[in-house]
């Protein structure tokens, strides 16, 4: 079973982690965030009336609206760390009601893609708006998982939740031209797509390179990856998931006629003044992988 996968234990702090050391997370990205919005939180974090869901829900609530308004790293790394746990849960069970072997840690990484690519969609009405709204994320994600499966002759799909069921067309001598049209397009199209990945893949930090081709490549499972590192398991998943969402934000800007904006790391042969010059177009990187890492001193295994 998934869910007693020792791999999927400590995927990040668990939900009903004690409100004392949420109050030291949040104490920890306190200078990123205005004084009264950190004050919400903690009034949140304080509240000793309320359960661990009580408070998983209405912090998260308050977290994402902040990051729909702000979009603030901080507040979507505290989402990661409140909710991982909980969501790799609802996607294990999904697709463990479709028999599907695929890994649901991959899914679970598009799950939260998803609400970062589209905060504009969440709606903080109800406290516990962001529990039902990744609910409904999480389905979707793990149905469009499943239907790609199934396209590819891999899976099969239960009808009643398939919205579209396609139409094949009929053989016809001109159906046959546009499929070998296509099949060439298709293919210069991967190789365009190919050229950027390996374009911007090269531009990742070597940790992000290298967990990235620990798992993609050399199909270790992310426990022993994280082993190899020398980092801990959430720390592992939070570095794979922003180094493909640098390298899927690279590319869809360039396709978008925008500048690929997806930071190298710094050149150690860059003088004093090369180093002064990349210091803008680093320091984001630099406070993202802080706030992974918890501070330089924790790269050898501290929590996300």
């Amino acid at each position: 079973m998934i869910d007693a996968d020792p791999q999927t234990q400590g995927a990040a702090l668990p939900a009903s982690a004690p409100a004392t050391d949420w109050g030291v997370r949040l104490a920890a990205v306190r200078r990123e965030v205005p004084v009264v919005e950190f004050a919400r939180w903690d009034a949140l974090v304080k509240d000793g009336a309320r359960s661990p869901e009580s408070l998983r829900d209405a912090l998260s609530t308050r977290l994402m609206e902040f990051f729909r308004v702000t979009q603030s790293r901080a507040a979507f790394g505290l989402l990661y760390e409140l909710n991982s746990n909980h969501l790799l849960l609802q996607v294990a069970n999904c697709m463990r009601r479709y028999g599907s072997k695929a890994d649901p840690r991959d899914v679970l990484q598009e799950v939260f893609f998803n609400v970062y690519r589209y905060p504009h969609r969440f709606n903080c009405e109800r406290e516990d708006a962001f529990r039902v709204w990744t609910a409904m994320i999480v389905r979707n994600t793990v149905l469009k998982h499943l239907r790609s499966l199934s396209r590819a002759g891999r899976h099969q799909v239960g009808f009643e939740d398939l919205s579209e069921q396609p139409t094949r067309p009929e053989a016809t001598p001109e159906h046959g031209a546009i499929d070998r049209e296509s099949a060439r397009e298709c293919g210069r199209v991967y190789l365009t797509y190919l050229h950027l990945y390996l374009e911007f893949y090269s531009q990742l930090s070597p940790r992000e390179r290298t967990a990235i081709h620990m798992v993609e490549v050399e199909e270790c499972s992310y426990r022993e990856a994280a082993s190899r590192l020398g980092i801990k398991l959430e720390n592992l998943k939070m570095v794979i998931f922003r180094a493909r969402r640098k390298i899927h934000r690279s590319m869809r800007r360039v396709f978008e006629g925008l500048p690929p904006d997806c930071r190298p790391a710094r050149d150690p042969r860059l003088g004093a003044r090369g180093a002064a010059a990349a210091h803008d177009s680093t320091v984001d990187s630099e406070l993202e992988d802080e706030l992974e890492d918890g501070g330089e001193s924790n790269l050898g295994g501290g929590a996300h």
